[in-house]
């Protein structure tokens, strides 16, 4: 059926592609799906999933047609498959968002971006996991409030056959306890599972979403080249070399995007981020579920999401501080850039962690390398700002690399600010 659009859809009306979509969007239609919940997991990820990568091939080969009557439909069909609790086929729905803006974010107008940006937000906020925060122990008070925000029901027909074996050789080592005891606790251990699942493909969305929003703008692989080329340097560095400039390219969606676009972007990254930086700090729930069973035989965390969603901020926040075009908007842009960066620091020298504060290594190298590339009348403020944190990192035991980069910005600091000569520091100590 798809491929007889692809060949023949140049010679079809408007409302011929109306009324085709009708169809094909009843694949997608929960109604429709069948009801036992394997038969429904496997058509959702064969089914469901071939035919959404199909609908975004054909959406992109006909754009101008389908543009006007369609588009807000597949964003919303989009958003259907990134809400159901099927990993891959909310990955699919991630991936194909990608493609079908990558691949037609040159035509959008402002318009279509405005839909395109609330459609990004909408899923941020629909799978961010905020009950990983509130959940408790089979037996506080706050559980029974915590299911119903998920809005997790169980269906007792639809147990797997691991659940039922679970039962029925816990129910054999309980006899003691009554019936309604047993029940009400087993019911409870299949609903914690039932959420944790829940919950794990939430996190996984919002990982595929922030590597979405990141190559969206910058085009993807564009911010691993970037990290690569940072580290690369702050290596030279050590060895006295003279760094060579990031040769990345300007590619991406940027030019696209106005700077309402990118800001509305930029919130969901940094509400991201400060859901992951909550959950990860709170050491006591995170204790909690791993002894629930979440996750397996290490206590949870978001590193990765706290780690990506902030180094992709601050990739869109140095761009727009160095976009002569938005020269008008750079005090706006400077007042965020000092805010979000002084408060990264800030919580970088609260970390206790050694394996926490190796995962901030690729974020560090590139705010500072950032930085560093301002001219000395914006480099002068960041320096002020940050001075103090900077400072207190020295009593870290850090690589070699950061150390060097920390080297670079406080002969920097002493040549800006005149409290050094301009050759700069020695390189040997004097002798005795």
């Amino acid at each position: 059926m798809f491929e007889i659009m692809k060949s023949y859809g140049h010679t079809f009306e408007k409302h011929w592609w109306h009324d085709l979509f009708r169809v094909i969007f009843r694949i997608f239609d929960n109604m429709k799906l069948p009801e036992q919940q394997t038969e429904k997991m496997e058509w959702m990820t064969t089914t469901c999933n071939h035919a959404l990568y199909a609908v975004c091939d054909v959406f992109t080969q006909f754009y101008e047609p389908l543009s006007e009557v369609l588009l807000v439909d597949i964003f919303n069909q989009l958003q259907w498959c990134v809400q159901q609790d099927n990993e891959q086929l909310a990955r699919s729905g991630t991936n194909c968002l990608e493609n079908l803006v990558i691949l037609n974010g040159e035509k959008f107008s402002p318009e279509v971006w405005d839909v395109t940006c609330a459609c990004m937000l909408e899923i941020f906020q629909s799978t961010s996991p905020h009950a990983l925060l509130t959940w408790r122990p089979a037996g506080e008070e706050e559980e029974v409030g915590d299911y119903k925000h998920m809005d997790v029901e169980l269906d007792s027909q639809s147990q797997s056959s691991y659940e039922r074996t679970l039962s029925e050789r816990a129910h054999s080592q309980m006899s003691t306890a009554s019936d309604d005891t047993w029940k009400g606790r087993s019911q409870a251990k299949m609903s914690d599972q039932k959420l944790f699942s829940c919950l794990l493909i939430k996190c996984v969305v919002q990982l595929e979403l922030i590597q979405t929003i990141d190559n969206i703008v910058f085009y993807p692989a564009t911010s691993k080249k970037e990290d690569a080329e940072n580290m690369a340097a702050a290596q030279r560095d050590v060895l006295d070399e003279e760094a060579e400039p990031s040769s990345t390219e300007d590619k991406g969606m940027y030019r696209q995007l106005s700077p309402q676009h990118l800001f509305k972007l930029l919130d969901c990254l940094l509400e991201s981020h400060t859901f992951a930086q909550s959950f990860n700090s709170n050491n006591e729930q995170r204790t909690a579920l791993w002894r629930a069973g979440f996750k397996g035989k290490s206590k949870p965390n978001l590193l990765k999401q706290e780690t990506s969603s902030l180094a992709c901020s601050l990739r869109i926040l140095f761009c727009m501080y160095s976009d002569p075009h938005l020269r008008d908007a750079w005090p706006d842009i400077r007042t965020r850039l000092l805010l979000v960066c002084s408060e990264a620091l800030a919580y970088f020298i609260t970390l206790t962690s050694e394996s926490h504060r190796e995962a901030w290594t690729s974020l560090l190298l590139l705010l500072l390398t950032r930085t560093l590339k301002l001219p000395d009348d914006k480099f002068k403020p960041h320096a002020s700002c940050y001075y103090p944190h900077l400072c207190e990192m020295m009593q870290f035991d850090l690589i070699p690399e950061l150390r060097a980069i920390l080297r670079r910005f406080f002969l920097r600091i002493g040549s800006v600010f005149q409290i050094a000569s301009s050759e700069g520091m020695p390189s040997q100590p004097p002798a005795p």
